[in-house]
Parts: structure tokens; sequence; C-alpha cells
């Protein structure tokens, strides 16, 4: 945290020592992970214009570069053209995004007539431009302007930030084809091929998405971290129509907006708190894989990370981006843990690990499914009688199945003066027995069911069904837990029957291609451009029969789509703002060749699921021949600008003047070596800002030159091992941890920071006792200061009184010296007492400082300063010559 004085805040000097008690080497940043909370947030007001958006991605990504302070390189990733099997979910996330955005403002619009019409006040409406967030797609103006801004960015950084100093940085804008993560992976995968690379770097990689963790843990590299967002659910939103808290649009009456402190003073305040973060260390989920996958007595010699491979393989099944999940395995059921048993169950038979370095075994993976298989019928009805159990509960529990009389009849609070008298309590409990028993054989006393199994809502429900919070579900077709169930699927989501074989087969091959593909894409890079599930439902595990003989390879020699190219691949016309006028009308024109690729509207199903974000969105394919065919009649229509962002580019290095770098780059550039360099780009002395409130770069002294990873052969293979040389992080987890629960039957509590043997500091009962004297009460709840100024910071009103002859605390933070200011006021139990005349009184509170040497010093001392950061070994060696 910055530290603030007067309003001010300090610049971090992030070339100080890491205040996690860790350094990294490399720092990743998934950079749609950042653009997206930035331009849209959920939990504050949206940016003004796109000038705010950038500024907000700026802060960002100090925040990020402030906690976790690179040594060696900076990586910014920004999604290129995705392969087309990614292409898919794009446009079926684009198309719902649009969907929704339009269905929202006409209830939006609905719900306001209404609450007018009844007498209701609400605020004018805005007049405001909806940000349309399908723009952070490649090709877009607004992703050519953020290129530019990150430009200027990290050329300011490397001017004058100190942490920056020595730090190499990558960017690969939205140019650059491929997703943001995988072209890191594709980097740090050619890096480790290379002979000089060090096999101890700690990478660091900050993204929200899943994936991630699959990704890093196929790396195998000894030190990855990953750096996300701390989740939060429930973060109290404003009313899209009335802009007060509490409520939704749709349970908006358009009352009058109550006052806000006692003079409105926080009228225009959300209650905003800065976005904390996690570090998800691969290490410490290794150790627990490695319990959980180590084999004894296998035929074959056990190696764990070739079983680490084969784990991050099987978790395909449940569900990635570029395939929808097999029917059987959900992963809120356990299915990983289902896969685990069955894998470990099986892999005797196998001879062998179901992976290599990125290639699949089919011989062994049918076995596996074929495994997975032979319980899918346990496991839809399985499924369906949790589904009863539920229903059956959130139907029944408006009201108590028995109210008993008497002496047990439940009596309204402060009407206990005239108890009911005591009448045969063994009678009144034998009926609650026999009721409880009674109900316990059927499915509830408010439920009836359906003749299919499923809870019936006429079953003496008394809830209205306008008060109900949820919309009725769907009927279902399928009703995979009754005989017959693969015939229905068959025929309902694909429209074909069950017998036949040819057609099954080929959505099976379909499937096991996906699998090679996606697994390749993992470990070694895009296997084909072009390739993509053509299909919105996967098939039966139990239909893998005989897919050890079918083909896993792929074209070479394919090519990416070009950004505009993809924009019309995934784009609805409601976007159509953002391609050029002709390109836009192959999307509207009813005469257009392409325009059934362009629905208006679309059925969702829900394919069992609650909600509609859930569901499959059925919108047809597109076909590459038929949209390259429509677009070579419109491509002579783009203007110079619009041809340079429709063509593809790659990645840009920046270094600083100090940087070794530096003096070669500019000596190719004077030389004219082409043989080296492809191209230089050096900045002139002033630097631009394309953020108008943002200043111009007088004195620029970074240079940028364009950057191409190693290249290799298409046939090599990187090797999915652990590298020569590098050192096994020390263990972490105790016996303790594998236990279900921890802190003896405790809900289980994650480990803070990097270092799990740092004890907390113990705070005696006359420590509670001078906190609660020197400060106020109403500062927050009894016991509550862990959020409020340190004592003696910044002169804080909340120091302790003074003694006679006794100098103000907040004076001892004067002798800080500005190099050492990272490490927070030293903690008042350590600092040595101040022996001044008249200072008699203090022996009580010197006894305290005393009492308090044997403990240890905290992880988060609620006194260790203003960044509340836990102290350094060579801090500890200090701690015996304390009093």
């Amino acid at each position: 945290q910055a530290k603030e004085c007067n309003g001010i805040k300090a610049p971090i000097d992030t070339s100080k020592p890491n205040p996690n008690e860790v350094e990294f080497d490399n720092l990743y940043l998934d950079m749609n992970g950042i653009i997206h909370p930035c331009t849209h947030p959920e939990d504050k007001p949206a940016p003004k214009n796109e000038d705010e958006m950038m500024v907000a991605i700026f802060e960002y990504i100090d925040r990020i570069f402030n906690i976790v302070r690179p040594r060696r390189l900076l990586y910014m990733a920004i999604d290129g053209v995705a392969p087309r099997a990614k292409m898919n979910q794009q446009r079926s996330r684009r198309f719902r995004a649009s969907k929704e955005g339009m269905e929202a403002a006409e209830e939006k619009q609905k719900i306001r007539q209404e609450i007018l019409a009844k007498g209701g006040i609400l605020p004018p409406e805005e007049v405001k431009e909806r940000f349309d967030s399908n723009c952070i797609t490649p090709g877009t103006e607004f992703m050519d302007n953020l290129a530019k801004c990150l430009r200027y960015y990290i050329a300011d950084r490397l001017n004058s930030d100190p942490g920056w100093k020595n730090l190499t940085v990558i960017l690969s804008d939205a140019s650059a084809p491929g997703e943001g993560e995988h072209k890191i992976m594709d980097y740090i995968r050619r890096q480790r091929a290379q002979p000089n690379h060090d096999p101890n770097t700690h990478h660091c990689l900050c993204g929200a998405d899943a994936d991630l963790i699959m990704l890093g843990l196929a790396t195998h590299e000894p030190n990855f971290t990953i750096i996300r967002e701390e989740f939060k659910p429930n973060k109290p939103k404003p009313c899209g129509l009335c802009n007060q808290m509490g409520h939704e649009v749709k349970d908006c009456q358009g009352l009058p907006r109550e006052k806000q402190g006692k003079h409105d003073e926080f009228a225009d305040s959300l209650p905003i708190a800065e976005q904390e973060f996690i570090f998800i260390r691969l290490c410490v989920l290794r150790e627990y894989l490695e319990r959980e996958l180590t084999m004894a007595s296998l035929p074959f010699t056990f190696d764990f990370e070739r079983s680490v491979d084969d784990w991050v393989f099987m978790c395909f099944f449940v569900g990635n981006d570029f395939l929808p999940h097999l029917p059987s395995l959900e992963i809120r059921e356990g299915a990983i843990d289902r896969l685990v048993n069955i894998y470990k169950n099986v892999v005797h038979k196998t001879g062998g690990y179901l992976t290599e370095s990125g290639y699949v075994n089919l011989q062994r993976v049918q076995m596996i499914m074929l495994a997975v298989g032979e319980v899918e019928d346990s496991i839809f009805k399985k499924r369906k009688d949790d589904d009863v159990i539920f229903f059956c509960y959130i139907l029944g529990r408006d009201q108590p199945s028995f109210i008993p009389g008497g002496q047990f009849s439940p009596q309204a609070l402060g009407n206990r003066s005239s108890p009911q008298a005591i009448s045969n309590p063994r009678q009144a409990a034998f009926e609650m027995r026999m009721h409880d028993r009674q109900n316990s054989t059927t499915s509830s006393p408010n439920t009836s069911l359906n003749s299919d199994g499923s809870p019936s809502l006429a079953g003496g429900i008394k809830r209205k069904a306008e008060d109900s919070d949820s919309e009725p579900e769907p009927e279902d077709n399928i009703r995979l837990w009754e005989t017959g169930w693969k015939q229905r699927y068959y025929k309902n989501k694909f429209d074909v029957d069950a017998s036949d074989e040819k057609f099954r087969r080929k959505v099976v091959q379909s499937y096991v291609e996906g699998l090679c593909w996606v697994l390749r894409y993992y470990y070694q890079g895009c296997a084909s451009w072009n390739w993509y599930y053509p299909f919105h439902y996967a098939p039966f595990a139990s239909d893998f029969e005989g897919i050890a003989d079918m083909p896993s390879d792929f074209e070479k020699g394919s090519k990416p789509f070009k950004p505009l190219e993809q924009l019309m691949g995934v784009f609805p016309a409601a976007s159509g703002n953002f391609l050029p006028p002709t390109w836009r009308k192959l999307m509207t024109d009813p005469e257009s060749s392409i325009i059934d690729f362009y629905p208006e509207d679309f059925a969702i199903d829900l394919n069992g699921k609650k909600y509609a974000w859930q569901g499959v969105a059925l919108l047809p394919f597109v076909d590459e021949r038929r949209l390259r065919a429509a677009l070579e009649e419109v491509y002579p229509d783009l203007t110079p600008e619009e041809s340079r962002r429709n063509s593809l580019g790659g990645d840009v290095l920046f270094v600083g003047k100090h940087h070794p770098l530096c003096d070669f780059v500019v000596e190719q550039y004077k030389t004219k070596n082409t043989e080296v360099l492809t191209e230089v780009f050096l900045f002139t002395r002033i630097v631009e800002s394309p953020v108008p409130t943002l200043r111009d770069l007088a004195q620029n002294s970074a240079v940028s030159i364009s950057f191409k990873d190693p290249q290799f052969d298409e046939d090599f293979v990187f090797k999915a091992i652990v590298l020569p040389g590098a050192k096994k992080p020390a263990p972490v987890l105790k016996p303790g941890d594998w236990e279900k629960t921890n802190n003896d039957g405790r809900p289980w509590r994650p480990q803070l920071g990097f270092n799990r043997d740092r004890k907390p500091v113990h705070l005696d009962q006359s420590v509670f006792r001078t906190l609660g004297h020197t400060m106020p009460r109403e500062r927050g709840m009894p016991g509550m200061y862990a959020n409020a100024v340190p004592l003696g910071t910044y002169g804080s009103p909340y120091a302790r009184p003074l003694l006679s002859g006794q100098q103000q605390i907040p004076k001892l933070l004067s002798n800080l010296r500005p190099q050492e200011s990272w490490r927070g006021p030293t903690p008042l139990f350590q600092q040595t007492p101040q022996r001044t005349a008249g200072a008699a009184p203090l022996l009580a509170w010197n006894r305290m400082l005393q009492s308090q040497s044997q403990y240890q010093p905290s992880q988060y001392q609620g006194l260790g300063g203003p960044m509340n950061y836990p102290q350094r070994p060579e801090d500890r060696m200090d701690r015996g010559r304390q009093v």
C-alpha cells in the first residue's frame, strides 16, 4: 500500500526487497484479465471515457507490480487472434453479451415507466452511451489505442521508476496472434529449451482463469506462482434506476433517496474497498498431487511428473474453453476425484501413462473412458436423487412440519409472563417422534412427486408463485436417469437416432481430436489454427470404443485469421459499429450471402443447468470458406488505417538506459544490422502522451526493438520434464494438512504469506486495555483495530497520552532514513524505552514491553507500521538485543 500524508501518496520504491519475503524473477500479465475489470467494473462506478479506462489500467498494473516486484522480466500479453477452436466460445460469449445487454436495457426501461406511472421518484435518465465490452477484441480501434497507451506507460516507468531500472519488458499486443496466456506459455517453453536458461527462475503469472493453474503445472517449473484477485461474493451494487444500495432493478420501488450522513456528505460515495489479491503457489499444489497420485506396485516405474500431466489431461473431461464437458462428469459433483480414483484403479492395466509431453496414448485413454462409462448410469441416477432431495428441502422449508402445543408451543418474544401449564409432556414428545417418523417415509409434508420422480409444486405449497425467486424449470426431455437415456440424448441434442453408429463415431472422433488438440495446445503450442469441435454437445464416455485407431494428427502450415476477419466471425450484428461500413453491411443486409451467421435471436439450451449463462447457446457455426468468399468483395474498401489494424504483428521488447542490452540495441540501430534485428524502434527524446491527462515524457531514454521467440523445427518436441539443476522447493505441508479439516475441526483456512513458520504475535490483556484507552470507540466495532492508523504514524491523534518528560511517539519516525521507509516503523514492543527525567510512571508500560520479549513477530502485525509488512530475518536477529 502506498503511504499517504496530507492527501499526497508517496511513491513506492519497488527496488527494495519484496515485503512478502519472496523474490520473483519474471512477472507475466494476462492483460485481458486486467482490461475487463478496469473498463466495466462491477463494484464501482464505470469510467466516464476511454482516457479514464487507460489510467485505471495503468494503476492496476502498478498495483500488481508493487506486490510482485519482478527483477528480470515483465511480460504483458493481450489476447490476439485466437485459434478457430477458441473463436466458437468467443462467438457464444459476445452474442450472449449483446442479447443480455439489450434485454437488460428493455427491462430497465419497462420498470422505470411502471415506477413513474405509480408516482415513484427516480433521478433523470442519463444520456450516456453504453460501453460495449465486445470492443475488447483484436482489430478494434480500442485495442489499437490500448497498445499505444501501454507503449507510453512502459516508456514512462522505464525512465522514472527505480524498480524498472534493470527490467526487460516485452509487450505482446492484440496484433500478435494467440491467446494471452498461451503466448506467455509459448515464451516460457522456448526459454526453457535454451542452454543458458536458469532452471530455478521464479515465475509469477497474473490472471483469474482456472486454466492458468493447469498451464503452470504443464511447465514443470519448480517455482511457479499465480496471483489473482480474491473473489468476494455478494458485493453491494447500486440500483441501476435510483442509484441506491440494498436492492436490484427488479425490486426498485422509486422511493425517495435517503440522506447519507448527517449532512448528506456521503451522497456520492459507494462502499468501495481496494481489491485484494491472493497467491496460488503451484509448488504446494504439487505436494498435494504427489500424495494423491503416488501409486505403489505399478508394473512400470512411477514418475510423478508424468502423473501430473495425466491429471491435467483428465481435467479436460470436465470442460474447458474448447470442448463441452462429458454429460456424466460435473465438476461440482466431484468429477475430478472420481476420475483420479478410476485412473488409479485402471493404470495398472494400461501398462503406462496416458500422455507424454503433450501427446496422447489413445489406447490407454480408451480404458479410462470405458471405466467411466461403466458407472455413467449410476451417476445419472444419483444426480436425480440428489436433485429430488434438494428440491424437497427447498419446497418444504417454508413452514415447520409439526407445531406442538402446550408447554412446547412456541411463544412470541416478550410474552412469557404467563407460561402454559405442563400437561402430559410424554404424550407430546411421543406425538413429535411419530410425526417425524412419518415424515421420513415421505418426501416432504408440503411436496408431492410427479410420475418421473421430480417434485411437484401442487402438493400443498402455500408460497405464491410471484414470491418465488427462481423461474420455472423447463421440462427435461432427456431423463438421463431412466432407461433409454442414450437414445433420447442423441435424438434431442443431435437430431439423430442412437442406432446411427456412423454419426456417433463421427462425434466421438471429433471429441478425441479435440482432446489431442487441447493437450498439444497446452504443452507444445497450437497444432492447428483451423481445427474446431463442430458440435454443441459431447458424447458419452461409454461411446469411446475403438478410439485407439483414430487419427490424431493435424494439418501443418495452418494460419490464423486476420483481426478483422475474426471480428466478422465472433461479433453479433449489434456490435457491427466496430467494423468498416461495407463489412458491417454483410451482417445486416437481408441479401447478404452470410446473413445466416448473424441471427437476431437464438435459443439457449439450459442442458440441465439452472441459469441461462450456464446453458448452451445454439448459434450456427461459421463456415470459413463462405466467410472468406464474402469478404473478398469488401476487402478493397478498407482504408490504409483499417488495413494496418487488419495486419498481424509481433512482440516488442523495451529496455531502459541502465539495462545492459540498451547499448547493444542502439549500436545495431546505428549500424543498420538487419541480419540481427528485424526492426528497431527508438523513441524520440520527447514522447507524447496518448492520454490528455498525463504528461509528455520530455527526456526519454528507453529504447524498443521487435522481439521474436527462439525458433525450432516444426517437429521439435518441448519436453515436459523438470530441467536438470532445478532445486525442489522445501516442503510446505505438514502432516495435519492432509486431513479433511484441521484446527480442531474448525473450517480449513489458507496459509497466509510465504513463511508458514512465522507465528502470530500474542497480546496479553494489558495491551488490549491500553488499546481500548488510546483508540476512540467511534472508529469501529469493539476490538476491530486492524484497519486503524497505526500508533504514532503521520501525526496520528490516536497516540497514547503523554506522560511527564516523555517524547511524543510519532517523533520516533523522524529518524527513519528514506531508503528504509519500506520497513515501516519499529513495532512498539521492540522500541527501546526513552529514559528521561520524570519517566518513573513509564515503569508499568516498560514491564509490559519486557513481558512480550518472548513473543514471535506476527505475519501481519497490527502495530507494525502503515504497510503491515512482516519482518525480515535481519530484523529478527536484533530481537534478542531488545529490552
